[in-house]
């Protein structure tokens, strides 16, 4: 049976619906993701938060879906990207499919490289190598590296390289290769510093930012690895990299989050494109919320999408 039509679906995941007592965690899931629904309702359209997983919903009936906190996709990669050439025949995405396609795997990094945006000295090692890790760091001259699979987020799989630890690292980073593609990154020490800086851009236009900071001790600026979030004021020259950075892309996303750090030299060098579900920081910004509203209910419009 056809279930009643919908305008949009937020795009969440299992663990994030019809939660009874939130932690702060969630807590933050549900106020942002409540805040883009509240700029959509105000402008005429029906909304929904869904699991992308969920068996029972039928995606014919949505005009849009937009990804926003489905964050196991990556440990669930080939359900998750079965799931979207299937439901892609059905309906919408924002960002677009062919745009998701490309940024779940960080070979984007090198592509954008290539392009001339600057990133962290990076190797590719295709799965079923056995690179000799040292060599490679000594080759470049890295004292440390990161080592992180080209599909993931949140850590998955990511280790911090230092000299003294890369024998006894080396078997499990070798066992990992058995079955997926890593990149062996420089280590830019001012992450553990001054953080790296997120840049928020809708329809090619920045609107805010924060600076995220590790925990003492920690390489990762995730919130749920003990990291924290602070507002920040992005330089003129830090938009218009980021607003460049998204210009590079094969089409303009209606969303991206642009993940900066500095380098020794104070150059800055991009670390990351989000542009599947990346955290948006709507509760340090509401206006960003509404701006994404609004270009949703005039993308619907422009393009007369209906199911």
């Amino acid at each position: 049976m056809k279930q009643n039509f919908l305008d949009v679906a937020i795009l969440t995941e299992d663990r994030y619906v019809h939660v009874s007592q939130p932690d702060w965690y969630v807590g933050n899931i549900l106020r942002e993701e409540g805040l883009l629904a509240q700029h959509l309702t105000a402008r005429g359209l029906s909304c929904r938060r869904i699991s992308w997983a969920d068996p029972t919903f039928d995606w014919s009936s949505v005009r849009v879906c937009v990804f926003r906190s489905t964050w196991d996709y990556f440990e669930r990669f080939r359900e998750f990207s079965a799931w979207m050439e299937r439901i892609a025949t059905v309906t919408r995405f924002i960002n677009s499919a062919e745009l998701i396609r490309w940024n779940w795997n960080k070979k984007y990094l090198l592509e954008l490289n290539h392009q001339g945006i600057p990133i962290p000295k990076t190797i590719l090692f295709s799965q079923g190598e056995k690179p000799a890790l040292r060599e490679n760091m000594k080759q470049q001259g890295w004292q440390q590296a990161i080592f992180k699979p080209v599909i993931s987020g949140a850590g998955r799989h990511t280790y911090l390289l230092q000299e003294n630890q890369i024998e006894s690292l080396e078997p499990r980073l070798h066992q990992l290769l058995e079955t997926e593609d890593f990149l062996l990154q420089e280590f830019l020490s001012g992450i553990l510093e001054v953080g790296e800086i997120s840049l928020i851009v809708i329809d090619g236009e920045y609107t805010h930012a924060v600076r995220k900071i590790g925990k003492p001790g920690d390489f990762r600026v995730h919130d749920d690895h003990g990291g924290s979030v602070h507002p920040y004021q992005a330089t003129p020259e830090e938009k218009a990299w980021a607003e460049k950075i998204v210009q590079a892309c094969p089409e303009i996303p209606l969303y991206a989050r642009v993940d900066l750090v500095r380098d020794q030299l104070d150059n800055l060098k991009l670390m990351e494109l989000e542009l599947i579900e990346p955290e948006l920081f709507f509760r340090f910004h509401e206006p960003a919320a509404e701006k994404l509203a609004i270009h949703i209910y005039q993308k619907i419009q422009q393009c007369h999408w209906s199911p």
